[in-house]
């Protein structure tokens, strides 16, 4: 199946299609920061006073929603897989924090490979805290490959 990337970026990107909230306590944070192999106590100790989230920490987090409700899909036989995440943090998440978290899709786009067209989706959450204040932008690369013609 021949897919139009650009048709598909001008017709899906840039809106917000999901909002989930997350309540933020400091045991989840030193425990997601011990399970990735931080050590320093500033992000593993729950009682520490200045006791924040490590830079990936956004990336635990999921929406309701993976694609926008009647989002295509390019393939009948394959969902596609995790092609990478970035990064980027705003400012700092700390315990009693609530992040929203919005989704769109950031971008779409093509390239080709030894096994042929592959199409990346960018499904980005903005992440803010309850003063509205940004503290990261996650950013999910997904492939699909489409079917062959």
């Amino acid at each position: 199946m021949a897919v139009d990337v650009e048709r598909l970026k001008r017709d899906w990107s840039g809106f917000e299609f999901d909002r989930v909230e997350f309540p933020v306590t400091a045991e989840e944070l030193a425990a997601y920061a011990r399970a990735v192999g931080e050590t320093a106590a500033v992000f593993t100790d729950a009682a520490h006073p200045e006791l924040r989230a490590v830079p990936n920490f956004p990336t635990k987090y999921h929406g309701q929603r993976m694609w926008p409700a009647d989002f295509p899909r390019l393939s009948k036989t394959s969902v596609g897989f995790d092609a990478g995440k970035r990064v980027e943090v705003h400012g700092e998440i700390h315990p009693g924090d609530v992040v929203t978290a919005r989704s769109s899709i950031h971008d779409i786009y093509e390239k080709t490979g030894r096994s042929g067209s592959m199409v990346f989706i960018v499904h980005r959450m903005e992440f803010s805290n309850q003063r509205g204040e940004p503290v990261a932008t996650v950013d999910w690369r997904f492939l699909q490959q489409p079917d062959p013609d």
